[in-house]
């Protein structure tokens, strides 16, 4: 048995779920915040046979493909005035997920 910790962006988890779900997988869904833009992510868990891995992880490949952002960075210049503020579109990339696979030593359903 394995577990199967996924996590993606808030706005790529719906579908991920929904596709996992078509798939009669059970996904538990908790709500969690990364550190990089303090951005939404959704951390989904999969507990799963081993044989159905690569399976999970092909769904999630899928659906959390990277992609381009723009964000406008505020930059404090100075100056004699005593600065002031400028504005930077910055591109970054966002999206894709990051996997754990881990061993589960006993899985009880009550």
């Amino acid at each position: 048995m394995k577990l199967i910790i996924a996590i993606v962006q808030d706005e790529d988890s719906t579908e991920v779920i929904e596709a996992l779900t078509e798939q009669n997988y059970r996904v538990t869904k908790l709500a969690t915040t990364g550190g990089f833009l303090k951005s939404g992510n959704t951390t989904l868990m999969v507990g799963i046979e081993e044989e159905k891995v690569q399976s999970v992880i092909d769904v999630v490949k899928e659906i959390c493909k990277k992609r381009k952002e723009t964000l406008v960075t505020p930059t404090i210049l100075g100056g004699s005035e005593g600065g002031y503020m400028q504005q930077y579109p910055v591109q970054i990339s966002v999206g894709g997920a990051t996997i754990f696979v881990i061993d589960v030593d006993q899985f009880v359903k009550i």
